[in-house]
């Protein structure tokens, strides 16, 4: 997040090679991008922004902490990372903090035009015996990517949604060891991105 999202502004940064808005009434500079205004990306601008606020909002608020001063989104997040060993120490906020900034990310790689990275795993799925198991490092989960996959939990997005895909955190990976014959070892080598990895589309 702290080297994509520069990168997410300057996308809204005038073009230097295009003409200027010229003078309004009265002869007056009109001042404003020589570009048309990327209106998805400035709203994902905003939504990381505010997303990042709250963020720290909410950790300063668990941790009983006064509330945060203003900053940037590159400050708010090194503020945050400085907070990491006191945070790691309640795993609720944790598993909070690590789902919310990983949204983030995600977010920001839209919008930039990356590709998700995605590592196959070996072994089936252990709910529809497919090879279909796969790893993406930035939501830190496993996924089944077989559309006809659907797991026995009637509360499960699966059964409401036909384009959800049943997902493993890290808490429900010994699942995947012990009946999906996919290594834990595997799983974690792929998660830290130490696999070689291969590039998806969103």
């Amino acid at each position: 997040m702290a080297r994509q999202f520069p990168e997410l502004r300057a996308e809204l940064a005038p073009s230097p090679h295009r003409a200027g808005l010229g003078r309004g009434r009265g002869g007056a500079d009109r001042h404003g991008p020589s570009a048309p205004l990327r209106m998805r990306i400035c709203d994902t601008v905003r939504d990381i922004t505010d997303g990042v606020v709250e963020l720290e909002e909410a950790v300063h608020d668990r941790l009983g902490l006064p509330p945060a001063g203003k900053g940037s989104v590159e400050v708010r997040l090194g503020r945050l990372a400085g907070l990491l060993d006191r945070v790691e120490a309640d795993p609720v906020l944790m598993r909070h903090l690590l789902d919310e900034v990983g949204a983030l990310a995600r977010r920001c790689s839209g919008a930039l035009g990356d590709a998700e990275p995605m590592v196959r795993l070996r072994g089936r799925c252990p709910l529809c015996a497919s090879v279909s198991l796969r790893a993406f490092p930035l939501r830190g989960t496993v996924l089944c990517i077989n559309p006809g996959c659907r797991c026995p939990r009637p509360d499960c997005g699966c059964h409401e949604d036909r384009a959800h895909r049943h997902s493993w955190p890290q808490g429900e990976w010994g699942e995947l060891f012990g009946r999906g014959g996919a290594a834990l070892e595997e799983i974690t080598a792929a998660l830290d991105g130490r696999s070689a990895v291969g590039a998806v589309g969103r």
